[in-house]
């Protein structure tokens, strides 16, 4: 028998012996029909960017209407129990029952009569079940039919149609139930057979049976057209973002993102086991049969914080050191900061460690930025969503306030947003941002910038609201080239018509314009697949030579050495190559280590003496700083040499460790 497509689930079944791999095939159909009723909400959100959505809704509104049922199914006759072989019969003996109950014989053949119809009566029960399901498909199919008829996608109603006269042949019980289980799976292509079922003109298969697969992945896009310009002699900034790669594997590790979970906060409510000793993981844990006190709880979360403060200094001068003059906080360095009800605020108990990194960063000459997440939406149409999103913000603008830094240090240190989604509907969303925009305290007002997504808004979208607002604009090259408005082609080379307004946008309000830097993976070719950074970038976007640049790469300080090492920029010979598992900036216990066993001059074998391997010593400015030969960078993809090395168990000749 033929395979069939399933007009429902899109999926091939072959043949299939016994009717328990036919109530498998029934369940996995009804299961894969509920998942595209729950899910039908969130696909119509898509339908206008969502090629295989308007295909399936062009099968879906062309199918014929079906009479809701109204009775239910009826009931199969039970079947008789099957009949003994005449022959076999006359061969063995009946066997009659005795004192201990039928015979076993008896009891098998009694046992196969029920279980099959057990399963016969599973599979009417699948059947009433995907008929149902069926009837809610098509109803949500119908209102989904208003919602795309209102939007900008077109459907091919001709071919759809043609294509339903195939899909609608049968119903859906039947499209998962071949008829003969004893016919082999045909190894035609699917276009074929769905030619063969159009009466053999393949020309009237319509795009949805045959999919060209690089048109729907993205691979036959118009190439970028990028610009020939290099920002060069290079004078500006380059900066990544929150994290440094090289100080977060050192020992122990410098990092400002450490956290926490709520369940932590409310278990160090409890006093430890033993207070005067310090806390262990399984020794000394919180007594949950104490009581609780909220301050202690509050204490714990907020010395997190503070370590995450403190590390900032150590980044900074590590940052100096090799020419990087541009850094992003991390959102997280104070856990929960603006929840709603484990929140607290920064000063005074942060207000020390802050003021201290903002002094140098100011002496160094360095700019700090801040990024909150992508749940941050001030446009959102949830009053809840727009009251965290403005708590999160005051959070931001209360930490780099409490940087004390100079008045344009303190100008240039934004807070960059995303506009969020469009909820279908642009217009009212941008109307709801500027009336929370307008609600927004002059701290948060006098930091906020906007940037460019790759998902909902380009930058001809939030460049007129921008200016409306009077709010500065981030160019990011990378997510601009995945969406962009149809009047510019994909690259760098048309946006630069767009440089002096996006500028302007920044010269008014007298800050210091950024851009965003970042390039694709290299395999990557679907819009969600270039999504995802690369560890490094190539090149230089068409930027002015004195831009402050954030490069948004997964390696972090590495990507900008790179780009040092590339270009020749200021500070490219600063750094050296690491030694693999090896770093001089650590402190090191002294060791005694055997020497290997040699020969002497007259051939005997003398034992070496222990060697002691002395111990380092690092003072805590010197402390991850690259050593004496500053050796802080790691080859593309050679992030494990950041770590010691494993260790490796010897085999003898037995092969026995």
């Amino acid at each position: 028998m033929p395979l069939r497509r399933s007009r429902l689930t899109k999926s091939v079944f072959y043949p299939r012996r016994g009717e328990d791999m036919l109530l498998t095939s029934s369940r996995l159909a009804a299961s894969a029909l509920r998942r595209i009723c729950v899910n039908a909400a969130s696909l119509r959100a898509r339908a206008p960017r969502n090629l295989r959505f308007r295909r399936f809704i062009a099968v879906a509104t062309a199918m014929p209407p079906k009479r809701k049922r109204t009775e239910p199914h009826p009931t199969p006759p039970r079947p008789e129990a099957p009949r003994r072989s005449t022959r076999r019969a006359k061969d063995v003996p009946e066997l009659e029952h005795g004192a201990n109950g039928p015979a076993k014989e008896d009891l098998t053949q009694q046992n196969k009569a029920g279980n099959a119809w057990t399963s016969r009566e599973a599979v009417q029960r699948a059947m009433q079940d995907l008929s149902e399901m069926e009837q809610k498909l098509q109803d949500e199919a119908r209102r989904q039919r208003l919602a795309v008829e209102s939007s900008d996608c077109s459907v091919d109603t001709e071919a759809a149609a043609k294509w339903a006269v195939h899909i609608t042949s049968k119903s859906a019980a039947e499209e998962i139930m071949p008829e003969n289980y004893k016919d082999k799976p045909s190894t035609r292509p699917v276009e074929q057979l769905v030619g063969d079922e159009l009466g053999g003109n393949q020309d009237d298969i319509p795009e949805a049976a045959v999919e060209d697969d690089g048109q729907d992945r993205g691979a036959r896009r118009p190439p970028p057209i990028n610009s020939d310009i290099l920002p060069l002699p290079w004078s500006g900034r380059l900066g990544y973002a929150c994290l440094n790669t090289y100080l977060r594997s050192a020992n122990p590790p410098v990092f400002s993102s450490r956290t926490c979970r709520l369940g932590s906060i409310i278990e160090h409510r409890h006093p430890l086991q033993d207070p005067s000793q310090p806390e262990h993981p399984t020794k000394n844990r919180p007594d949950k049969t104490k009581p609780a006190d909220i301050k202690r709880g509050l204490e714990y979360v907020q010395a997190i914080g503070l370590a995450n403060a403190r590390d900032i200094v150590k980044m900074i001068r590590w940052n100096n050191k090799y020419g990087i003059r541009f850094m992003r906080l991390s959102s997280e360095m104070f856990p929960f900061a603006s929840h709603a009800d484990y929140g607290y605020k920064l000063a005074p108990f942060a207000s020390e460690a802050l003021a201290e990194a903002g002094r140098l960063a100011a002496e160094l000459g360095h700019r700090i930025t801040t990024h909150p997440g992508q749940f941050t939406q001030i446009a959102s149409p949830r009053k809840e969503v727009i009251v965290a999103a403005i708590r999160d913000l005051e959070y931001h603008d209360e930490m780099l306030s409490l940087l004390k830094l100079p008045d344009q240090p303190d100008r240039d240190a934004v807070i960059i947003l995303h506009m969020g989604g469009a909820y279908g509907d642009k217009a009212a969303t941008l109307d709801r941002f500027r009336g929370t925009y307008a609600t927004l305290s002059d701290g948060v007002k006098r930091r906020l910038v906007l940037e460019n997504d790759d998902v909902v808004w380009c930058v001809h979208d939030l460049l007129p609201v921008c200016e409306e607002l009077n709010i500065p604009l981030v160019l990011d090259f990378h997510h601009h080239n995945i969406l962009f408005d149809p009047c510019v082609r994909e690259g760098t080379q048309d946006i630069i018509a767009l440089y002096d307004r996006i500028r302007a946008t920044w010269t008014r309000k007298k800050i210091a314009q950024k851009m965003h830097y970042s390039e694709s993976t290299a395999s990557a070719v679907t819009p969600r697949d270039r999504r995802k950074h690369s560890a490094r970038v190539k090149t230089l976007p068409p930027c002015a030579p004195d831009m402050d640049l954030m490069i948004e790469a997964k390696d972090k300080e590495q990507a900008v050495f790179e780009l040092m090492r590339t270009f020749k920029l200021p500070g490219w010979d600063r750094f050296n190559d690491i030694v693999p598992h090896e770093r001089d900036d650590e402190f090191r216990k002294a060791v005694m280590k055997k020497a290997k066993k040699g020969k002497g001059k007259q051939g005997d074998v003398s034992a070496g003496s222990d060697v002691e391997v002395p111990e380092r010593v690092v003072s805590p400015e010197s402390f991850g700083m690259g050593g004496s030969e500053n050796r802080v960078y790691w080859p593309e993809g050679m992030q494990e040499w950041l770590r010691p090395r494993k260790r490796e168990l010897k085999k003898n000749k037995n092969g026995d460790e």
